[in-house]
């Protein structure tokens, strides 16, 4: 049996957005119909992980609970912590200690949106790696904002580098990453870098040199989205609106993932249904009660 929790880090001041976020966290802000932290929690549970901890700032913990309480309602277990200050990505499996055990974990940023074909399979195969770390690139044009990823000649990682001034590989790494259970003590070996963070890049930098970093990758017809500046965030929701309405299909609809795992049956659904104000989400949960 797969023993793999699920970490959602939701704790940054997104100060890139403010005003929008001085009094609101980033996750809780809308894309389209849903909050933004759906959207990470509905990748998790495509993967089938049902035991989730997120991570936030001390006073955003009560709205966190007050929107997805304890899971229950999905068939899951929510759970949260509190980064006190931001020390870095990789913080969160200091953090997070307790809660990882001796299990494998998947860790994925707050703000971060998945959408393509054949996603779930590629959760699945991430998962079901015993071993090493799983991390998941994008092509993109401005290679030099983010984490880049080099391939060998197998389509294996060559060379990790953050922010290079002088990209050699046009591919990103987003923001999910699958570890072994080894991820904790890795984590509390590193030092902190000229900003005084723990940075993932330096962490995945390790199961590099060890020959443990798989690299899956996505390709034309998937879109990866983050929202940390106000004209992504607008391209989120304008996005995420058009599919919708093309298709007549919703993305990240907690109550339909959880409903298709088999974690709750029609009746409890039938409950969450209920809970909603009349309108198109309401609406779109009678059509799913019906089929």
């Amino acid at each position: 049996m797969n023993k793999t929790k699920g970490i959602i880090l939701a704790a940054g001041r997104a100060s890139r957005l403010f005003p929008i976020t001085y009094a609101v966290n980033k996750q809780l802000l809308a894309i389209y119909d849903k909050p933004m932290v759906y959207y990470p929690l509905s990748v998790l549970m495509l993967a089938q992980i049902k035991d989730i901890l997120i991570i936030t700032k001390k006073e955003d913990v009560k709205s966190f609970k007050a929107l997805l309480g304890d899971g229950r309602n999905f068939g899951m277990k929510i759970s949260y912590a509190v980064q006190k200050k931001p020390k870095g990505i990789a913080d969160a499996f200091i953090i997070g200690e307790k809660f990882i055990g001796d299990s494998n974990c998947v860790l994925i940023l707050g703000d971060n949106i998945f959408y393509g074909e054949n996603f779930r399979g590629k959760l699945q195969k991430a998962k079901y790696r015993n071993e090493g770390a799983t991390v998941f690139s994008y092509p993109v044009h401005d290679p030099e904002r983010y984490g880049v990823v080099e391939l060998d000649e197998n389509n294996l990682a060559k060379r990790i580098v953050e922010k290079p001034k002088k990209p050699k590989s046009n591919l990103a790494v987003t923001g999910l990453y699958f570890y072994d259970k080894n991820v904790v003590s890795i984590a509390k070996s590193l030092k902190p870098s000229k900003r005084g963070e723990l940075e993932i890049t330096d962490l995945n930098k390790i199961y590099l040199k060890s020959k443990k970093l798989h690299v899956e990758s996505f390709g034309r017809g998937f879109a990866w989205l983050d929202t940390g500046t106000p004209d992504s965030l607008l391209s989120a929701n304008n996005f995420i609106g058009t599919i919708e309405k093309r298709q007549g299909l919703k993305v990240a609809c907690l109550e339909e993932i959880a409903f298709n795992n088999d974690w709750i049956n029609k009746v409890q659904l039938n409950k969450l249904k209920d809970k909603i104000s009349n309108g198109p989400y309401k609406d779109y949960l009678i059509k799913i009660l019906k089929k």
